[in-house]
């Protein structure tokens, strides 16, 4: 028997996932992943920003889940199958970067653990977002902006260490800030 996608389009996530089930036969899983793939590419794209790493991780991710999917009771394939690309492409986001993470893992509590690899990426990028803005600024507001936030400084002893009187590290810093926040805005809309 060879299943093909238009003979059992109508067949419901559920229906496929429990004819696998009865019959152990690949093919209904290959007919919904074939259901998800692009939806799968386009948030591998999303996380890996690069087409080919994407497609690779596409192919993995169909391994795992064939590998996987009789080790959990899937009740909704198309949000188990997001999932497991999600942690799928945190975990190659993690290798790339050669990272360690601090993981506190309790089983059962996968959905939890996404969530703080999801937090650290995200403050990851932010943080070298941050840093690299910084280094746009000009040198004043630059040296007035790391002295103000980073070092907690007050206006007075930064007057002090910088010779600038209190109108110029006031303004500096004001500038640096809404400075800051465009650099900011233009990384993020780049990065979609």
């Amino acid at each position: 028997m060879n299943p093909s996608e238009h003979q059992y389009q109508g067949l419901s996530d559920q229906e496929l996932l429990l004819r696998y089930k009865t019959d152990g036969n690949g093919d209904w899983i290959g007919i919904l992943f074939d259901r998800y793939a692009i939806l799968l590419l386009g948030l591998c794209m999303k996380y890996l920003k690069n087409e080919e790493d994407a497609r690779d991780s596409v192919q993995q991710i169909f391994l795992k889940v064939l590998s996987d999917i009789n080790k959990h009771d899937v009740v909704y394939f198309k949000a188990w199958i997001y999932q497991v690309a999600r942690n799928h492409c945190l975990m190659q986001l993690r290798h790339h970067k050669d990272v360690e993470l601090k993981e506190d893992y309790m089983p059962g509590a996968a959905q939890q653990e996404d969530v703080s690899k999801e937090r650290y990426v995200q403050k990851d990028t932010m943080l070298e977002n941050m840093e690299r803005a910084l280094g746009e600024l000009n040198s004043e507001q630059g040296v007035c902006v790391r002295m103000f936030y980073l070092e907690k400084k007050s206006y007075q002893e930064i007057t002090e260490q910088t010779g600038f009187t209190l109108l110029q590290v006031k303004s500096y810093i004001q500038n640096g800030k809404r400075n800051l926040k465009i650099l900011l805005e233009k990384y993020s809309k780049n990065k979609r």
